[in-house]
């Protein structure tokens, strides 16, 4: 599924909306360039799950987990080297017990689990953001579908 956001609210809100059909243990792999939102839509999957704690990159610490009923785990994999230093961190408990956010997922891919959902960002100009999401996996396809279907339905990504 392709959307075109229009704006960091815009893709907040996509954000929120998918984050409102996720559960403990579903992983997100985001990529994009630098810039393309990959935070921006993090910080709508925190809103979704109805954390509230102020997201932000976790560039120089890789990690931070934010408790929650259903908490949220946003790794930054920017810095590390090979797939291996991914699972180094130590984070599985966490990945099983919160929803999972990788932002440059592509540096980790091999240590990631195939079944999971892929957010590709991308600039299409200006605040205008490309987001293209695939479900790997039965789940995540379906989440995703259900998604465009509200998407759809709705006709905006109010609500």
């Amino acid at each position: 599924m392709r959307i075109t956001s229009t704006s960091p609210n815009m893709t907040r809100r996509i954000a929120a909306r998918l984050a409102r059909l996720l559960r403990a243990g579903d992983l997100l792999a985001l990529s994009g360039p630098l810039g393309a939102g990959k935070t921006c839509f993090v910080q709508g999957l925190a809103e979704g799950l109805g954390l509230r704690q102020v997201v932000s990159s976790p560039s120089f610490v890789l990690a931070k987990h934010y408790p929650g009923p259903v908490g949220l785990l946003h790794v930054d994999a920017y810095r590390l080297e090979t797939p291996e230093e991914f699972w180094d961190l130590g984070l599985q408990e966490q990945t099983a017990e919160s929803v999972a956010a990788v932002e440059w997922a592509e540096r980790v891919d091999a240590a990631l689990p195939e079944e999971r959902i892929d957010a590709a960002l991308g600039d299409a100009g200006g605040d205008r953001r490309t987001i293209e999401l695939t479900g790997r996996g039965a789940r995540p396809a379906e989440i995703v579908a259900v998604l465009g279907e509200r998407l759809a339905t709705d006709g905006d990504t109010d609500g």
